[in-house]
């Protein structure tokens, strides 16, 4: 029997923002592109998998679900599963790899499915986490949020209303897959969801929306041929007062250092611009953004992003300098992260 989790979630993101626009008019112009945004991504012409990512996604079984913790660095689902079951979950989860962010748990006891990822983007949230305004009660919108796992955070953390958005059709069928297993948990008292997912990216959005207290974009500036367009993209979602967490990667250097990757940075072709935190600081000031700060830099080691039984793919190990642990294979600064927060 075929479960209804990808129809009822995308029920639930269409009510949200129907709630939303009778508060906002800006969000009708959302509404209006919703139903084309959730049909491309179905699309085969599109995405040739999309079928595929589907089916994966409505076979998976029912469960007797315990317990949420949205809140715990492996996003637990505490379930009962019999040996068929965790057969079957298991099956159908893998063909949904590889799974890049997490890690999740669905299960109880020895006989969990662990889903080891790629990255520890726990290790992320804990180093951004201390440094954000409250998200109680706050509208969130999460750029380039991959399988959800940041945003399932976010709703621990007490934000009243998350939009992951990302235009990858794998990463949106990973989500709705922990959404069949989260089910209501992140649900308000009235029982809608609070966390939804839209497959497009940044500039697929309305402009100047203002729907957002937080915006978050980790992971996604040096992928942009045009930074200060996106960090404008980024500004028009805010609110009047609201606060951007910017996490990117950067290089040592003053105001005036940016390096441009001549070809590929760490085997990735899509690798634009890397700022010192100095010059992202001014970036970020030009555009019009205030009381920007730093709050953390830390060099990515390959214990936070490893390949794994669910990514089998190479991975940071791969990309490095075999001889230099320092230098990327192409001889460029390993990768160094930092966090930027920004007030509109």
């Amino acid at each position: 029997m075929l479960n209804d989790t990808i129809t009822h979630a995308e029920r639930e993101l269409y009510l949200t923002l129907l709630e939303l626009a009778q508060q906002q008019p800006s969000a009708y112009e959302w509404l209006t592109r919703l139903p084309t945004w959730l049909n491309a991504i179905k699309d085969k012409a599109n995405y040739a998998h999309a079928p595929a990512y589907q089916a994966s996604v409505a076979r998976l079984p029912k469960l007797t679900v315990n317990h949420v913790d949205l809140n715990s660095d492996t996003l637990t689902i505490d379930a009962s599963l019999n040996q068929s079951q965790r057969k079957q979950t298991t099956a159908l989860l893998k063909q949904l790899m590889p799974w890049r962010k997490g890690p999740f748990q669905i299960g109880n006891d020895e006989s969990a499915i662990k889903i080891d990822t790629e990255w520890h983007s726990d290790w992320k949230w804990q180093r951004v986490a201390p440094h954000l305004g409250r998200l109680d009660g706050r509208r969130v919108l999460d750029v380039g949020g991959g399988s959800g796992y940041h945003g399932w955070r976010m709703a621990g953390a007490g934000a009243d209303a998350i939009i992951i958005i990302d235009p990858s059709c794998l990463f949106y069928h990973q989500f709705m897959a922990i959404r069949h297993f989260v089910g209501s948990a992140d649900a308000h008292e009235t029982g809608r969801y609070r966390t939804h997912y839209i497959p497009v990216p940044l500039e697929a959005l309305p402009e100047h929306s203002q729907l957002f207290d937080t915006v978050f974009s980790m992971g996604v500036l040096y992928h942009r041929q045009s930074p200060f367009e996106h960090l404008q993209q980024l500004r028009g979602q805010l609110v009047k007062g609201g606060e951007l967490v910017l996490e990117t990667l950067v290089i040592e250097g003053d105001a005036n250092t940016v390096l441009v990757p001549h070809d590929r940075y760490a085997q990735m072709n899509n690798v634009y611009f890397l700022p010192s935190v100095a010059a992202l600081i001014g970036w970020l000031e030009k555009v019009g953004f205030s009381d920007v700060r730093c709050v953390d830099v830390a060099v990515t080691s390959v214990e936070e992003q490893r390949q794994t039984e669910w990514m089998t793919y190479h991975s940071l190990a791969d990309f490095l300098d075999p001889n230099d642990s320092t230098k990327t294979i192409e001889g460029y600064p390993a990768p160094m992260r930092a966090t930027l927060i920004a007030k509109k």
